[in-house]
């Protein structure tokens, strides 16, 4: 048939959050810098990613991740993550899929018992560490971009819900962190569509009560996530938390730049010291295992140098058409199946 687009598509998820991984098809913006392409890509080419993401090719719970050049030239790829809103700086579930995808398709050759490299995603570069075991990719430890906090205990005044003290922290995206036992959830999955509604509220409040800007860069500003927990059980023990990805929806994976943000404020707050580590779960049971290695500063702000270990699984492969004739060349949403807000844009749109 005849195609005004055909896009291939390395299907993957890490821990249960899909992480799709685009290998040929999509357009590659200019810049001198992953993340010069993202805002290019972001301002040219957006109907694109809504092509993947939106139905009827997509929905809310896929991720889609653009192989591009890098500038670093220690960097064996760049990458621009398209998530259901944004484009954000780094993630970890992202990178254990693109890892996984560079190595089990040879795109990265792999070596035993551990292949080394560097991907540069536009929040920085990103050291990968993949264990591998007869042509299988079985774990991937990143040492992500450094986590700070911004602000801890903030109150954010919530509608329906009232004055909520929040934690504030960067990850590889920013991050509202609420203690959700404090207003009775236990963080189990019959909660999921509670939590959602919750993280939906607060990150709402957050975005317009809280100003938030990386001091190195102006572009990455406004919280995008909101992670709620239970209070930390300790080093080995393993602690649950939930993600909102908004417009609405938790994350399936325990999120790998919101682990990082955690360990950041539990780092400020004393409980957690370098070479200590957290394990992360999510609703569905899976786990990150994130540990300190070192302190640094950003800006002048104090801030850890997090890494953060999860499995990642290719779920096949996949050729997207767009037919000439088709109605719906940038896709379309609807709110009953995306999330709670029902948003395509950070800001509370549907364009």
């Amino acid at each position: 048939m005849h195609a005004a687009r055909r896009v291939s598509v390395v299907g993957c998820h890490a821990e249960g959050e899909i992480g799709d991984v685009i290998v040929a098809g999509f357009p590659v913006p200019a810049g001198d810098s992953v993340y010069a392409r993202m805002v290019a890509f972001r301002a040219q080419y957006d109907d694109w990613r809504r092509f993947l993401i939106l139905e009827p090719r997509g929905s809310v719970a896929r991720h889609v991740n653009l192989l591009v050049p890098p500038s670093d030239p220690r960097c064996v790829a760049g990458a621009i993550i398209m998530e259901p809103t944004e484009y954000v700086p780094s993630s970890g579930s992202n990178l254990i899929c693109i890892a996984t995808v560079l190595l089990e398709t040879g795109r990265v050759p792999m070596v035993e018992p551990v292949t080394h490299f560097f991907i540069e995603v536009p929040g920085g570069v990103v050291e990968i560490r993949a264990e591998c075991h007869e042509g299988k990719c079985v774990t991937v430890e990143l040492v992500n971009v450094p986590a700070f906090v911004d602000r801890l205990a903030a109150p954010l005044e919530v509608a329906g819900v009232g004055t909520l003290a929040v934690d504030v922290a960067y990850g590889g995206m920013f991050y509202a962190l609420v203690d959700a036992t404090r207003l009775g959830y236990t963080l189990e999955p019959h909660e999921a569509r509670e939590l959602a509604v919750l993280g939906e509220q607060v990150r709402r409040a957050a975005r317009e009560q809280l100003v938030v800007v990386h001091p190195d860069n102006a572009g990455i500003q406004g919280v995008s996530i909101v992670q709620l927990n239970e209070p930390f059980r300790g080093v080995g023990a393993v602690t649950r938390n939930t993600c909102i990805v908004a417009p609405g929806r938790s994350d399936r994976s325990p999120t790998g730049t919101g682990t990082c943000a955690r360990m950041a404020v539990l780092h400020a707050r004393g409980q957690l010291q370098v070479g200590e580590g957290m394990i992360h779960a999510s609703l569905i049971g899976s786990r990150f295992e994130g540990r300190i290695l070192g302190t640094t500063t950003v800006g002048g702000r104090a801030a850890i140098v997090p890494s953060i270990r999860g499995r990642g699984w290719i779920t096949g492969t996949h050729e997207y058409l767009l037919d000439p004739t088709d109605p719906f060349p940038a896709g379309y949403l609807l709110s009953d199946t995306w999330g709670v807000g029902g948003d395509a844009t950070q800001d509370g749109s549907a364009a």
